[in-house]
């Protein structure tokens, strides 16, 4: 018989006496592990840098932590970390050739230790209030099968003909010191802009944000971006990660001592398109937040509704080198 799955879900179980993977019993409530990697860390200086919660408190990048069995963090999750750092480390060729289910993994642990802490916050304020916590049935359905498909990392957890995210990976000529991190997790996107590349990855959508995309990804393949046009990629993938309205389902299917998981279709009973309407005036105002750096305002961004501001393509729909791209000083 295969090994159990955990749902912290089932019972809301987000105490720092459980470990997040597994939900083993910890002996101590200081059997952590850091959410954003040491080594990530270390290279970027972002210990003690802020980072923003939902609630608008503040926290710094080592405050957020994870409960978790040091058996489980040294059998599974030190090598998958050991791996990732040692492919970062040599840029976009060595992220090139790591398996997209390790990256998966290793962006799905992240975001969902973001999440985690959000959960625990979320517990305490309502609690303080003298409330119960609630968090809408769409989210923890979410939530749950990001959870459900991490345990790939600790257990035999095969994903049968399908892979349940979008991942896309450019070559970018950034600055050497940059550490664009971007996350939405209702959405569960991913975004990480480091070194010499940029890697997007929708979590949960078994490759459709992909595939809603591919015209754009056809014509950019293969070519190393500005860091202004891997933002106005970012920001279509994060606004389409939005107007994608399935909540996607998996049969459970032990065999033997593995657990396969099975997509069921994307469209079920609804006839409804997979994804809503793009509006170009909400998309201009992700694109506003994703351009900041840049100071590009939404007025200028969507000047032409038909064919707003595009760093990617030029009018008749080609692809601008990343070296011909001119910026207002």
């Amino acid at each position: 018989m295969p090994q159990q799955l955990y749902n912290p879900f089932s019972n809301f179980n987000f105490s720092n006496r459980n470990c997040f993977l597994t939900g083993e019993a910890l002996s101590t409530s200081e059997e952590k592990i850091q959410v954003f990697p040491q080594w990530l860390m270390s290279a970027f200086q972002l210990e003690d840098k802020p980072f923003k919660l939902l609630d608008e408190s503040m926290a710094t990048y080592k405050d957020l932590k994870l409960p978790c069995s040091a058996a489980v963090n040294e059998q599974y999750l030190e090598p998958l970390e050991r791996e990732i750092a040692a492919a970062f480390e040599q840029g976009y060729e060595g992220v090139s050739r790591l398996d997209d289910v390790k990256l998966f993994q290793w962006a799905g642990k992240l975001l969902y230790g973001i999440v985690f802490n959000e959960i625990q916050g979320g517990i305490r304020q309502q609690h303080a209030q003298g409330e119960e916590f609630n968090m809408s049935h769409a989210i923890i359905h979410r939530f749950t099968q990001l959870h459900l498909m991490l345990q790939s990392i600790n257990l035999p957890l095969e994903f049968d003909e399908f892979k349940p995210f979008s991942l896309v990976l450019f070559r970018v000529n950034n600055a050497d010191d940059v550490f664009g991190y971007r996350d939405e997790i209702n959405t569960l996107t991913f975004s990480l802009r480091i070194k010499d590349f940029g890697i997007i990855i929708c979590l949960q959508d078994n490759g459709t944000n992909a595939n809603y995309h591919k015209e754009v990804l056809d014509k950019i393949a293969g070519q190393p971006l500005h860091p202004i046009q891997f933002e106005e990629l970012n920001a279509r993938f994060f606004y389409s990660a939005y107007l994608f309205n399935r909540l996607p389902e998996y049969n459970i299917l032990p065999v033997n001592d593995t657990i396969y998981l099975e997509a069921m279709p994307l469209r079920g009973m609804s006839s409804k398109p997979l994804f809503d309407h793009w509006v170009t005036k909400t998309y201009g105002q992700v694109l506003e937040n994703f351009w900041k750096n840049w100071g590009f305002l939404l007025f200028e961004i969507i000047k032409n509704p038909e064919e707003p501001m595009s760093f990617l393509f030029d009018a008749e729909g080609n692809f601008k080198p990343a070296d011909t791209i001119q910026l207002p000083a």
